[in-house]
């Protein structure tokens, strides 16, 4: 947020430099981004008042200005202004000034007259009409009657200030303010802190009366609204339009200033409405209807649902809670009478709205952090004293407070000074903890060792004694604390564990392969899991539910990484990228009961996809790789049984006795439903099952002596007769002697007879030890493995 110096000095004194105020700031927890300095480069630019003017003898358009530049006397002015007369008090820069735009002036000749300085206007200053009106204007800037005479021109208009861009986290919303940094100064400089004046004069007298109703309180716990008469629509005054550009918001008129005011003094987003169009003095807030639509100040049409809460009168809608105005109620220049709100909205209906829609404001970007009850009562005095203050127009005694602010209600903190000190792991004395939590609007009762606390009503974010630990050492000092070791550390020699090492083998296995490690958010969308096609009773659709999603795109905790892998899919495919091979590691995430009651269980998988070129073999041999690379040995033989799975062109992965995942082509409508043309192969394994494993140790062994020998064997066989079950065949046919068996070719056609296959295997065997193989031992082991084929399986040699 940006807070100007100057704003700031009204509610604390501060006498240190801007280089040890940003200091103190990032001490406090501030991070202050920049510092944008105003007015400094402008010097010697001065106020004169013009006594004469000549047309200049040898130009038309210029004239000569005999100026009383008070201090620095009467000077000649030489300008081809045309909109300045004898007796305006106007800027000049005299010999050696410099403008906002660090140009130097300096004297000289205009067509042989002197000319001892340069008349300047807004542009030259560095402001414009919300610094003060006419500044705009494309000449000379005239200034009031009353500017005393060779003055600094940055002085008397209060241009030179310094904005501090002040990076304020989501846990303290009540420093999104002017206030509530200067309180965090306060404390920092142990200074006091001066309370904004809240008061107001409201005026009895027998006014129309105003009717408030919440329809959900849940959404919105506390509405206030005030009835201002005798309006006066005008210009804000220069000090105010000033602190709002500043701030980067521009001036509209004083009503509409005020509360833009009071939102970044306070804080609290407020509007005000035009009562003549409130039909039947009444306020209504509620949820939109779904299809109902709302015209905002922005002049764009909204289409609302349920989610979405609306401030309406009696008939129709006039705002959109939290967010903007309705442009059927906006402040103009024939409004009378003005109805100020000021309310709480739950912060994340508004987040939500506001991103659904599309439409962030500032109020809504408050809103979405947090605005307290407290908060909300305090704003809305503020504005009625600026109606009271510029005489803008009659505070009547017409309010209505609904869902009225209760004291906060068990916000006591109860510990020790020893629980305090052993979270910082320092001892910070006792006297100096009561007096920080002071000066921080705490209130705070010491027993002994014991310390109680109530933190300020706008502080909601302090919930136990760790809070407070923090707020003591922030502003006690971090340097204070000293590195030690947790109570049961130790020191280690660093670098990876076990687990550490055998990923990064697993994921520099499929690098090799050729994949490509990708990296996704833990969530997907309900749209995701549906497109999987689940059947009732399937694990990957037990998922955990996101009760305050970020978006709708990630309000399911994912079961499984196969959505997740296939949106990158998409993306790519979308994008011109026709082929790629992915994986992850990552982890999922498995309900222990439903409803929650408890955390998750945390199972990490490994996930492949491969799309383009790559077939249903291809990543079986990855998978094969792995097996081989970490020495345990899978079945790949039994169907598998997933609804986003080709139903025959699937296999389980089993380890042991356990199915740890499933492989193979993803199915047709799953592929659509992620907008993919074309096929996709995806494997996904129980990680930690297949790592449990990963426990056998290497061994070594000498290089074979004698080369093995190949052999293909091309074999025909009934059509439900698998590969596995005849690869398992030719290695118990000699199982000393099998080194590997292949298979590179399937063959189905009229020259192999009906319900008949070829399969071509390369088989490869091993020598002995001490002996080579002769051809007459592999001829010995191929008839024995005929031999058993055709007994066990009635398979011939083709």
């Amino acid at each position: 947020m940006l807070a100007p110096l100057r704003w700031l000095r009204d509610f604390v004194d501060i006498d240190v430099t801007v280089e040890e105020l940003e200091k103190r700031l990032f001490d406090s927890g501030f991070e202050v981004e920049q510092i944008i300095p105003y007015g400094d480069k402008l010097d010697k630019v001065v106020t004169c008042k013009i006594l004469e003017i000549a047309q200049h003898p040898n130009a038309e358009r210029l004239r000569v200005c005999q100026v009383d530049v008070g201090k620095y006397g009467k000077l000649q002015i030489v300008t081809n202004a045309q909109n300045v007369k004898v007796g305006d008090i106007v800027p000049v820069a005299v010999d050696g000034a410099t403008l906002a735009t660090g140009d130097r002036i300096f004297n000289g000749k205009l067509r042989g007259e002197d000319s001892f300085g340069m008349f300047c206007g807004g542009e030259e200053i560095g402001i414009t009409d919300e610094f003060y009106e006419g500044a705009s204007f494309d000449g000379v800037l005239v200034l009031g009657e009353d500017f005393p005479l060779g003055e600094e021109v940055r002085d008397l208009l209060g241009l030179k200030d310094y904005v501090f861009d002040i990076s304020v986290l989501a846990n303290r919303p009540d420093c999104q303010s002017i206030v509530g940094i200067a309180r965090e100064i306060a404390c920092a400089l142990n200074k006091p802190f001066k309370e904004p004046d809240l008061s107001f004069n409201a005026v009895n007298g027998k006014y129309e009366q105003i009717k408030v109703s919440i329809k959900d309180t849940e959404l919105c716990p506390r509405y206030i609204a005030h009835l201002v008469k005798d309006v006066k629509i005008e210009k804000a005054p220069a000090w105010m339009s000033r602190r709002l550009a500043l701030c980067g918001l521009n001036s509209i008129n004083n009503i509409v200033d005020i509360t833009n005011y009071v939102l970044l003094e306070m804080g609290q987003p407020m509007h005000a409405f035009d009562l003549a169009h409130v039909e039947n003095n009444e306020i209504v807030v509620r949820r939109a209807e779904n299809g109902e639509k709302i015209v905002t100040l922005d002049e764009k049409e909204c289409v609302l649902t349920s989610d979405n809460l609306l401030i309406c009168d009696g008939e129709k809608p006039i705002g959109l809670a939290g967010i903007m105005g309705g442009l059927n109620s906006e402040i103009t220049d024939l409004t009378n009478t003005v109805l100020f709100e000021c309310a709480k909205f739950k912060r994340d209906n508004i987040r939500r709205s506001a991103r659904t829609l599309g439409k962030s404001s500032d109020s809504s970007k408050r809103f979405e952090k947090g605005v307290d009850e407290y908060t909300t009562e305090r704003a809305m005095k503020r504005a009625l004293h600026l109606i009271d203050e510029l005489k803008a127009g009659v505070v009547t005694d017409v309010d209505v407070d609904c869902s009225a602010f209760k004291e906060q209600e068990n916000r006591e903190v109860k510990t020790t000074f020893a629980k305090i000190n052993g979270v910082l792991g320092i001892e910070v004395p006792k006297d100096t903890v009561v007096d920080i939590l002071t000066r921080l609007g705490f209130e705070v009762k010491v027993d002994g060792e014991s310390i109680s606390t109530v933190a300020p009503p706008y502080r909601e974010d302090v919930e136990g004694y760790p809070d407070l630990a923090e707020e003591v050492i922030r502003t006690y000092g971090y340097e204070h604390i000293k590195p030690t070791l947790m109570q049961d550390a130790v020191i280690t020699a660093g670098g990876y564990s076990k687990e550490q090492e055998d990923e990064l083998r697993m994921k520099r296995t499929l690098v090799n392969l050729g994949y490509s490690e990708a990296m996704t958010f833990s969530f997907y969308s309900k749209k995701d899991v549906a497109a999987l096609n689940l059947r009732e009773g399937d694990e990957e659709g037990n998922a955990i539910i996101i009760g305050n999603p970020i978006s709708d795109n990630y309000e399911v905790l994912r079961r499984t990484i196969v959505p997740s892998l296939l949106k990158i899919i998409s993306g790519n495919v979308k994008k011109g990228n026709m082929q790629g091979r992915i994986f992850e590691i990552a982890k999922t995430f498995a309900p222990k009961s439903l409803p929650i009651t408890d955390f998750p269980t945390e199972t990490k998988k490994l996930a492949i996809a491969t799309f383009g070129e790559d077939d249903f073999f291809a990543l079986k041999g990855v998978i094969e790789e792995i097996a081989n690379v970490f020495r345990v040995k899978f079945d790949l033989t039994k169907r598998a049984d997933k609804t986003y799975l080709h139903p025959g062109i699937s296999a389980k992965i089993i380890l042991g006795e356990r199915e740890i995942g499933v492989f193979g082509q993803v199915a047709y409508e799953t592929c659509g439903a992620f907008d993919i043309e074309g096929k996709v192969f995806v494997a996904e394994l129980d990680y930690d099952a297949l790592a449990e494993c990963f426990t056998v140790p290497f061994k070594y062994k000498n290089l074979p002596k004698f080369k093995n020998i190949e052999r293909d064997l091309a074999l025909v066989a009934d059509e439900g007769v698998t590969c596995a079950q005849i690869e398992d065949v030719i290695r118990s046919a000699c199982k000393n002697n099998v080194e590997s068996v292949r298979l590179f070719d399937i063959y189905v056609g009229e020259q192999i007879g009906a319900n008949k296959k070829s399969m071509a295997f390369t088989v490869t065997f091993k020598a002995g030890e001490d002996k080579p193989l002769e051809a007459s031992d592999v001829d010995g082991f191929v008839k024995r493995i005929l031999g058993s084929l055709e007994h066990r399986l009635g398979v011939v040699l083709r």
